[in-house]
């Protein structure tokens, strides 16, 4: 059976999201053509490797030791282009990194940003995914190092401490819960909200409620946290965003908010890895300078 670098990608790809079209987005393929390599592999391997249900796929055994040769695979490719790097200088590199919503908008674009200005030849291939999906690619090797909750398994994966995000209930300001300093998830599940537009915060949000046994009855999605403030403000819905976001909405929209008792809402963000060595040459840069960047920020607190 002949399997290319690709080949393996998908399938552990696919594997880790539990999903044929996520793991086809997570490699830059479309659904048919993903559909039809994995029809491939299992033909060139005369062994069906995926089980199929309504609620996604799983790795038959046949697929667990492909899947387990293949994360061996990735991590000495990682280890091999780390060990180039350093004699390709002046060629560009790309960093992949996995990161949850708030790291995504609330704390990656101002430390990112001044890390690529001053490194041009780098680019940086990032993606938005729950935490428990980044540790997965991380330790399926499909990204480099990846930022996310402390809620997420991470067992055996280095951490270094990165922020602290709270989520917060976004309302009116003439709102009856305005006044309130705290209010609990499950309190407020009778209300209408306003989601995001996709995202892993609104999916993770998603399954805080399922937990309960509710779906969350959203009455628009927004691409933005703006929009969401701009629409709460009005009184069309709840939002639930980072209070990073809410402070930062509070100064043009009429809104008031109120943080999230439950534990999950509180979240430490850390950046996990396999290991140093796996890292290429600009990962390990990058990682060394976002923890340090941190450091300096809580040294400032």
């Amino acid at each position: 059976m002949r399997f290319d670098l690709t080949d393996l990608r998908l399938f552990l790809a696919v594997v880790d999201a539990g999903s044929i079209t996520h793991g086809a987005a997570d490699v830059g393929l479309s659904l048919p053509a993903a559909s039809e390599r994995l029809r491939d592999m299992e033909a060139a391997g005369e062994v069906k490797l995926l089980e199929r249900g309504r609620r996604g796929v799983w790795p038959t055994a046949a697929g667990e030791t492909l899947a387990h040769h293949a994360r061996l695979i990735q991590r000495q490719m990682a280890q091999m282009r780390g060990e180039l790097g350093e004699h390709a200088s002046g060629l560009r590199a790309t960093v992949r990194i996995a990161a949850n919503t708030a790291t995504l908008t609330e704390f990656l674009p101002e430390r990112l940003s001044t890390w690529m200005a001053v490194h041009p030849q780098i680019d940086v291939d990032l993606r938005e995914r729950q935490s428990d999906e980044i540790a997965r690619a991380v330790s399926g090797g499909l990204v480099e190092f990846g930022i996310l909750s402390d809620a997420a398994a991470t067992t055996g994966l280095p951490l270094r401490p990165f922020a602290i995000d709270r989520l917060v209930v976004v309302i009116s300001r003439d709102h009856v819960l305005a006044a309130k300093k705290r209010v609990a998830f499950a309190d407020i599940l009778d209300q209408h909200f306003v989601g995001l537009a996709g995202g892993a915060l609104q999916d993770h949000l998603a399954v805080q409620a399922a937990r309960t046994g509710v779906k969350l009855k959203v009455r628009v999605r927004m691409r933005t946290f703006e929009g969401i403030c701009h629409m709460a403000a009005a009184g069309v819905g709840f939002g639930i965003m980072p209070e990073t976001a809410a402070r930062r909405c509070s100064r043009s929209a009429k809104i008031a908010f109120v943080r999230l008792a439950d534990d999950w809402a509180t979240r430490r963000l850390s950046i996990c890895f396999r290991t140093e060595e796996e890292l290429s040459s600009p990962a390990r840069d990058l990682l060394e300078y976002l923890s340090s960047s941190n450091q300096r920020r809580l040294s400032e607190r």
